[in-house]
């Protein structure tokens, strides 16, 4: 049942950044909200595709709002800004996991079994919310 409920969950995040990027019209990059990060837009259909990956591999710890649990960081934080860590920062966590550095999370584990592409997707879906979302300070 919980698996049935999670689909009906990520499903109806799939339509509102549908929704969303209609709305938004983020066709193109510069387009849409910004929240002046100088981030620039994301492929949409990375977006959508990393959002669905997000959702099913990293929301557990890090919220399906990227704002972070009592188990995982926000990926809106200052600190995971692209100036701090680069996109490449995101792939080797999720391959390797990470010692405890920033947060008192304890150390964070692999992500076994995402590909390249599905790594590049969450990334895109990340970049995009701290795009239009901005960054919260550090600490929170």
């Amino acid at each position: 049942m919980r698996k049935y409920g999670t689909w009906i969950w990520v499903s109806g995040i799939v339509v509102f950044m549908v929704i969303a990027f209609a709305f938004f019209g983020s066709g193109s990059a510069g387009t849409g909200p910004d929240a002046g990060t100088g981030i620039a837009a994301q492929d949409p259909a990375l977006v959508a595709a990393g959002d669905l990956l997000y959702q099913s591999n990293c929301a557990e710890c890090h919220g399906p709002d990227l704002r972070g649990t009592d188990t995982g960081p926000s990926h809106l934080s200052v600190v995971y800004q692209p100036s701090h860590h680069a996109d490449v920062a995101f792939v080797l966590a999720a391959r390797n996991g990470v010692p405890q550095h920033h947060w008192p999370y304890g150390d964070m584990v692999a992500v076994p079994g995402l590909s390249d592409d599905e790594l590049e997707a969450i990334v895109a879906f990340v970049r995009e919310n701290q795009r239009i979302f901005g960054f919260e300070p550090y600490p929170p």
